[in-house]
C-alpha cells in the first residue's frame, strides 16, 4: 500500500521513512497532546511522515497491579482528539476480536501486539475493518514466518498492511535484533523497525520490564541503514514515570537530534 491512502497523513511524497511515535500508553488528554504536538512539530521540520502512536488499553501485563489503561473508550476518545486537533493518523494495539471494530471507529491504523500474531481471528477482524494492520512480529518468530501473517491479511481482502520488527527473544531477560530480517520481510510488506521494544529486558524478577535506553540510537541508526521503511519509537517528557514501559522509552527531548541524524542517513543510503 501507499502512505498516501492513510487519511491525514503528511509529507507521504518526502521519500523519507515514515514514522509511528508517542507514549506507550494513553494516561490521559494533557500528555498526549503535548507528546503530539512536539513530534509534529519535529517531524514537519524534517519531512517525516507522522502517525501518532497510544495503546488506549495494555493488556499485556506482568502483574495484576500493574497500569493496564483509563478506561478503553475515554482513552480511545482521546486519540480522536489527538487526530483532530493535529490533522494526524493514529494508531493503537488491539487484544481482542471484539478491539477491531471497537478502535477502528477512532483510529487510522490498528496494530496486532507481537505475542498475538499468530490469531488468526484477530488478524482477520482487524483486516476486515480496512484499516491499515500492523504486523507486529512475534519475538518467538522467524522473519520467514510473517509473511504467513500478512497473507492472512491479504486473504481477508485487504493489502493495507505493514510488519514491525520488535526483535527476538534471546535468553530468558534480553531482545536482539538480526537486521537480516528486514530485507527478507521487505519481501511480503513495508518494514518497520521498533526501535523501543527491541531494547526491553522482559522477565526481570520484580516483574516490571527493563531496557536499554542508551541503544535507541544505535538500533535506529541501523534500522535506516538496513532499509527499514519506518521506524517505530516509544517517547515521553519523563520517562521515569510513565505508567508502562518507561525503562525502554526514548526522551522526548532528545527525540529531534535522533530524527535528524537518522534523516541524514535516509538520503546517503537512497543515493547509493
Amino acid at each position: 500500500m501507499q502512505l498516501s491512502e492513510i487519511p491525514k497523513i503528511k509529507h507521504a511524497n518526502s521519500d523519507n521513512f515514515f514514522l509511528l511515535a508517542g507514549p506507550c500508553a494513553i494516561e490521559g488528554e494533557d500528555m498526549a497532546l503535548r507528546i503530539a504536538e512536539k513530534v509534529l512539530g519535529i517531524t514537519d521540520k524534517l519531512n517525516i511522515p507522522y502517525i501518532f502512536k497510544g495503546s488506549f488499553k495494555k493488556a499485556n501485563r506482568s502483574r495484576i497491579d500493574s497500569f493496564t489503561g483509563i478506561g478503553d473508550e475515554k482513552a480511545l476518545r482521546i486519540l480522536r482528539k489527538v487526530s483532530e486537533t493535529f490533522d494526524i493518523p493514529t494508531v493503537t494495539d488491539i487484544h481482542e476480536v471484539s478491539d477491531a471494530k471497537m478502535a477502528a471507529a477512532y483510529v487510522d491504523v490498528l496494530q496486532i501486539p507481537a505475542f498475538l500474531v499468530r490469531q488468526t481471528d484477530l488478524v482477520v477482524a482487524a483486516a476486515q475493518t480496512g484499516k491499515v494492520v500492523n504486523l507486529k512480529k512475534g519475538q518467538f518468530m522467524s522473519p520467514e514466518a510473517m509473511q504467513h501473517a500478512v497473507q492472512k491479511v491479504k486473504d481477508s481482502g485487504s493489502d493495507k498492511t505493514w510488519i514491525t520488527d520488535r526483535g527476538t527473544m534471546f535468553g530468558y531477560q534480553d531482545m536482539i535484533v538480526d537486521f537480516r530480517g528486514i530485507p527478507t520481510m521487505k519481501e511480503y510488506a513495508p518494514v518497520v523497525l521498533d526501535v523501543t521494544h527491541s531494547l526491553q529486558q522482559p522477565n526481570q524478577s520484580e516483574g516490571v520490564t527493563g531496557g536499554r535506553p542508551e541503544m535507541i540510537s544505535t538500533i535506529a541508526r541501523a534500522g535506516i541503514a538496513t532499509g527499514a521503511d519506518g521506524l517505530f519509537i516509544e517517547t515521553h517528557f519523563d520517562p521515569t514515570n510513565a505508567k508502562s514501559d518507561g525503562a525502554n522509552m526514548l526522551d522526548l527531548s532528545r527525540l529531534e537530534k535522533l530524527l535528524t541524524d537518522l534523516t541524514a542517513i535516509r538520503k546517503v543510503i537512497k543515493s547509493l
